[in-house]
C-alpha cells in the first residue's frame, strides 16, 4: 500500500497557553497540550479546561489542531474520572487525545464517542502490524516509538494506511520508549504515572569494583558520568520522513521556553514548506540548523532513525557546544512614524549589545542597541527588571510577538 506524498503536519509542544498561541502564530499547525490529569507531564503548566477552550478557540481560528496528550500508564483506581475527562475534551471541541494504556483507549471510545484517539509514543509501535492492530480498535494515528529507524518507517508506510505520526527534534529519553523506572527509585516518583524526576540527567560518580576495592573512574577534571541521550535533530532529512509517508512531525518540550517553541516550530515549518513546493529543487539551507543551535541544550544528532546510537548519543564528559543565544525581549508594540519599537524585557541586556530580532515567518535582522527608554520616557542604559516595559529604535519594521534575543 503506497502512500501519495503528502505535506505533514508541524506538531509542536505547549505548556501552556501562551506557548500555544506562539507555536500557532510561529507556523505549528498543530499543538499537544496536556489537561490537569492522565498526563505525563505533572510540571508542564497543564491546561485547565477553561484554558483549553481558549485555546481550541484561537487554534480553530487559524486552521490548527490540538491534542491532548493522556498518556499515563493507569494503576489500580487510576482511571476513575477519565470518562468524564474524556468527554470534557470532545466538548471543548479538541481534536484527539493521545493515549496509552488500553483501558483509557477502551474507557475514551465508550464514554467519549467521536472523539479520535491517537496511540502514543509510549506504546511502543514499531511495525505495521501492531498499527494494523490499533486500527483495528478504532484508532486513526500512531506516534511511532523513538526506537524505530528509517527503513522500519517506509516499510509502515508501505503496508498500513493508519497515519503515522513521529518524533523529529527535542529531548530523548534513555529508557526505551520513555517506560522508566529510574525515578520510582531515586526519588519515589512515578515517570509513568507523570512524575518523572529525570533521574537519568543527574550527575554521578561511576565505580568500579574489582575483588572487592572500589575504583572511581571518573577522574577529578572530568564531568560526571550521567545515564542521559543527547537531544534528536532531523532538520536535515525531512525530505526523508515526507518521502516516507510520515503524516506529522513532533517536536518534543512541553516544558520548554517560548523561545524554544517559537524558533523550534518556525525553522520545521521553513523546512517542510520549501521541500513540499518544490521536492526536486529542494536544498537544505545551513541557516535553520544554526537557528536550531540558538535554542539548543544538548548535542543533536538522529537518534535511531539511520543507525544504533553508540556512547557518542550520549552525554559523556564535556559540552562540545552551549545555547548560544538568550531570549532577551517580546515586541509589543511599532510605530511606523518613529521607528520606535516597545518592548516586554525578559532578561537584561542593554545598549551597545548587539541583538537579534525574529519573528513567524520572517528570518530576522541583527542590529546594536543604541538607545533605551523606561515606560516614563527616561533614558536608560539596561533594562535588568523582569517584565518591564520599555521602547528603543529598531533598524526594521517589527511587529506584535517578533521576539529579540541576544548572544551569550
Amino acid at each position: 500500500m503506497t502512500k501519495i506524498m503528502k505535506k505533514p503536519e508541524v506538531l509542536a509542544p505547549a505548556g501552556n497557553l501562551e506557548k500555544l498561541k506562539i507555536a500557532i502564530r510561529y507556523g505549528a499547525d498543530a499543538v499537544y497540550i496536556g489537561g490537569q490529569a492522565f498526563g505525563l507531564r505533572s510540571r508542564a503548566g497543564n491546561f485547565t479546561f477553561e484554558e483549553m477552550e481558549q485555546g481550541v478557540a484561537f487554534a480553530h481560528a487559524r486552521n490548527a489542531k490540538v491534542y491532548v496528550a493522556a498518556n499515563m500508564v493507569a494503576h489500580a483506581g487510576d482511571t476513575e474520572g477519565a470518562g468524564e475527562f474524556f468527554r470534557a475534551l470532545r466538548d471543548i471541541g479538541i481534536d484527539a487525545v493521545i493515549v496509552s494504556d488500553p483501558a483509557l483507549i477502551s474507557i475514551c471510545f465508550a464514554d467519549a464517542p467521536g472523539l479520535p484517539v491517537h496511540l502514543s509514543t509510549q506504546a511502543s509501535a514499531t511495525n505495521y502490524k501492531t498499527l494494523e492492530f490499533w486500527k483495528k480498535q478504532g484508532l486513526e494515528r500512531v506516534v511511532l516509538a523513538r526506537e524505530v529507524s528509517m527503513q522500519e518507517i517506509q516499510e509502515i508506510g508501505e503496508k498500513t494506511d493508519v497515519e503515522m505520526e513521529a518524533f523529529i527534534h527535542g529531548a530523548m529519553c534513555i529508557s526505551y520508549s520513555g517506560r522508566c523506572t529510574l525515578s520510582n527509585h531515586m526519588a519515589n516518583r512515578d515517570a509513568n504515572r507523570g512524575g518523572c524526576a529525570q533521574s537519568c540527567r543527574w550527575k554521578y560518580d561511576l565505580f568500579e569494583i574489582d575483588n572487592g576495592v572500589s575504583k572511581n573512574l571518573v577522574d577529578s577534571d572530568e564531568e560526571p558520568f550521567s545515564m542521559s541521550a543527547v537531544d534528536l535533530s532531523m532538520i536535515k532529512y525531512i525530505p526523508d520522513m515526507v518521502d516516507a509517508g510520515v503524516d506529522s512531525l513532533k517536536i518534543e518540550g512541553r516544558m520548554k521556553s517560548i523561545h524554544y517553541v517559537s524558533t523550534v516550530a518556525s525553522v520545521y515549518r521553513r523546512a517542510v514548506d520549501a521541500y513540499c513546493a518544490d521536492p526536486e529543487n529542494y536544498v537544505f539551507d545551513p541557516a535553520w540548523e544554526e537557528e536550531l543551535w540558538k535554542v539548543a541544550q544538548r548535542e543533536l544528532s538522529t537518534g535511531f532513525f539511520y543507525k544504533e546510537p553508540t556512547e557518542d548519543e550520549q552525554l559523556f564528559g564535556k559540552t562540545r557546544k552551549i545555547p548560544q543565544y538568550a531570549f532577551a525581549a517580546q515586541v509589543l508594540e511599532y510605530d511606523e512614524e518613529t521607528k520606535i519599537a516597545t518592548l516586554q524585557q525578559r532578561n537584561n541586556f542593554g545598549v551597545g549589545e548587539e541583538i537579534e530580532f525574529y519573528g513567524p515567518g520572517d528570518t530576522g535582522f541583527k542590529q546594536v542597541v543604541k538607545v533605551l527608554w523606561n515606560e516614563d520616557g527616561e533614558e536608560i542604559d539596561r533594562a535588568p527588571n523582569a517584565m518591564m516595559t520599555i521602547k528603543m529604535p529598531v533598524d526594521k519594521p517589527v511587529k506584535p510577538f517578533y521576539f529579540m534575543r541576544k548572544k551569550k
